[in-house]
């Protein structure tokens, strides 16, 4: 997008729109609960139990699967919208996360009942289903999701969704100021921090998911934790977006 072609909004829905973005800054600036900090401290140490091999297996997995989604489906990208007012696009924006969280509900429930198999079957579809959101959600909001550093920018924001509170911090700080931080951002993608990432992730997500493993309520556990998680994420997309486009500076 264009910073002299930014989308036309009334006053009265910028009011609304600063207001909810305000609290969940405030969110987002939060300091860690007691509670919070003790778990990520357990998962420390259990983390520090794995032999250092699985984990370099697990961070390169889940390297290339998300480098996988995120940069082999320029095809399935739709273009950047160009026209509407910002109201219209996140109209737009929430009927696309409603779609995916419905979504990502229906192939919980069916992974979930499947068994062990099954549920870890869900792991790379459910983050299939979160990247190609973010892809949707930034071309409506006007950006342009083939190029690359957009695309870093989307990697961001699902870092900022599904990271510990101690994490957090750093990842907002650099999406607030985006514009000062993509300019030192290397062109190869494989210089990218994928051992923070993978392990933020896998903490924050395996206590929700691994009942999902479990006979008889797995299914129900998936539906209801996948539209959660969705539900999160295009939180994060929509307030990221809007903090970039209302406070560019």
């Amino acid at each position: 997008m264009e910073k002299d072609r930014l989308p036309e909004m009334s006053p009265l829905y910028r009011k609304k729109v600063a207001i909810e973005l305000a609290f969940w800054k405030l969110k987002m600036s939060k300091k860690a609960s007691l509670g919070s900090v003790w778990a990520k401290n357990i998962q420390h140490k259990l983390n520090s139990l794995i032999p250092e091999k699985i984990h370099q297996a697990i961070t390169f997995a889940i390297e290339k699967m998300v480098k996988g989604v995120l940069f082999g489906a320029q095809y399935t990208t739709v273009s950047p919208k160009l026209t509407g007012s910002f109201q219209l696009r996140e109209a737009h924006v929430k009927q696309l996360i409603d779609t995916y969280k419905k979504a990502a509900s229906v192939e919980g429930m069916i992974t979930g009942a499947g068994g062990i198999l099954m549920g870890i079957a869900d792991f790379p579809a459910l983050v299939a289903i979160k990247i190609k959101m973010l892809f949707d959600i930034g071309a409506t909001y006007g950006y342009d999701i083939r190029q690359y550093k957009e695309r870093l920018f989307l990697l961001t924001i699902f870092q900022l969704a599904f990271s510990s509170h101690m994490h957090r911090a750093d990842v907002y700080n650099r999406l607030v100021n985006w514009s000062t931080y993509v300019d030192g951002l290397p062109d190869d993608i494989d210089s990218f921090d994928w051992r923070t990432f993978q392990l933020e992730y896998r903490d924050y997500i395996d206590l929700a998911k691994m009942a999902q493993l479990v006979p008889v309520v797995g299914a129900a556990v998936g539906a209801v934790v996948n539209y959660r998680l969705l539900e999160q994420l295009g939180s994060a997309a929509m307030n990221c977006y809007r903090m970039r486009i209302l406070e560019p500076n």
